[in-house]
């Protein structure tokens, strides 16, 4: 039985199905960008940039809403799992209030499959959408993972340039779609999420041209700063990178190939959204909006192994063993894979700004799925969230 959580926090749940046998209908692939002018489609670039810089008030009422805010594609729920209820954890009440401290919307704890903890702040509910930041950069290694498994890329080893061949050329000459995945390029970047002269601000701020991909525009003009492979760099640019890689090896969105690959194989019970850029092709590394309770399934989903519905797995076990693994190395058992950040023991997670994210620790089958409105774009109440919720448990 689930429990009422106190101040200003309400009880919300998951209300699924039973699973059906039936494959997911395909996406119907329809242009979100086909529609607008050409003025409309550069705004989209400084409005990308400016969300970064959205008071917290404002945070609170468009991130739940990001479909209102800017264009994308959504993939519809197939088969929802069920997540039966668990054991209430004893000590929910200091759960509760690190909620609260730490500026959280929701929080989800799954153990053995089941829901321990439910709670939701700032008038979430259960059924609406909160975006991810790049916790999708860890979905998209997923579906790098799929397209691999598929046969759609032929290898990890394969250079980014023989699908992306405008960058032939430039300082991605010679790196590998391995060291995209690993933030190991090589290229020169900053991620600065405060300074809006930063990379990542600069990259939303550039002028509009038609027919151009602003990020692979971008992209081609920067210098390389180390050999490829010799360094970490967190580049949310190269995320995006891989997403196009994917769209285009496998022919589709990442949207539709997510409805596919992730939707209907994880249980996910509503609608995924993924925003789009001004090519119209989907953002990898950034930008999934969902349910709490459908970041949570996809943590279970991953901790199982990815299975595919039908006896196997959308990706590789290998692949999914390097990918929630460390490939970098920060010291203190902490580390990265395949666009997964890896923990002390086998623990490892996906994380995006603002306070979201999905922890996973196979070792005691625990899922966390949070989201929340941090005061500022990074910060370490991560830790202290994470801490709280294995505290309660008796960790």
């Amino acid at each position: 039985m689930r429990f009422l959580i106190p101040f200003a926090l309400m009880l919300g749940a998951c209300q699924a199905t039973e699973p059906v046998a039936t494959a997911p209908a395909p996406v119907v692939e329809v242009d979100p960008i086909g529609m607008l002018s050409e003025e409309e489609r550069g705004a989209l670039l400084s409005k990308g940039a400016q969300v970064l810089f959205w008071p917290q008030p404002l945070r609170a009422e468009r991130f739940r809403v990001m479909e209102t805010q800017f264009p994308g594609r959504t993939a519809a729920p197939v088969s929802p799992r069920e997540l039966p209820a668990g054991t209430p954890i004893p000590g929910a009440d200091q759960i509760a209030e690190a909620m609260i401290d730490n500026d959280l919307v929701g929080l989800m704890v799954l153990q053995d499959g089941e829901v321990r903890f439910e709670g939701y702040g700032e008038g979430l509910t259960a059924t609406d959408r909160w975006v991810s930041f790049s916790v999708a950069k860890s979905l998209t290694a997923v579906l790098a993972g799929a397209a691999l498994k598929d046969g759609a890329i032929p290898s990890l080893e394969a250079p980014v340039t023989d699908f992306i061949p405008e960058l032939s050329g430039s300082a991605y000459d010679g790196v590998t779609v391995e060291q995209l995945m690993t933030m190991r390029s090589g290229v020169a970047w900053d991620e600065n999420y405060a300074s809006p002269t930063s990379d990542i601000a600069m990259l939303y701020s550039q002028p509009y041209q038609p027919g151009v991909d602003p990020n692979i525009d971008y992209l081609r003009k920067l210098e390389r700063a180390a050999e490829p492979g010799s360094v970490f760099n967190y580049n949310t640019a190269e995320t995006n990178l891989v997403g196009t890689l994917v769209e285009r090896a496998v022919g589709k969105s990442l949207t539709a190939y997510a409805g596919e690959k992730l939707v209907w194989p994880a249980g996910l019970e509503g609608e995924l959204f993924w925003q789009v850029d001004t090519t119209g092709g989907n953002v990898g590394g950034c930008c999934i909006s969902m349910r709490l309770g459908d970041y949570a399934r996809i943590g279970q989903w991953i901790l199982e192994g990815a299975p595919d519905g039908s006896g196997g797995s959308v990706v590789d076990p290998d692949f999914l063993a390097n990918a929630t693994a460390p490939a970098v190395n920060f010291g203190n058992g902490y580390g990265y894979g395949y666009f997964w950040w890896t923990y002390p023991g086998d623990a490892f997670g996906a994380i995006g700004i603002f306070g979201q994210g999905i922890y996973i620790d196979p070792a005691d089958d625990l899922v966390i799925a949070y989201l929340g409105n941090w005061e500022g774009a990074t910060s370490g109440q991560r830790s202290a969230i994470i801490g709280a919720v294995r505290e309660a448990l008796g960790d």
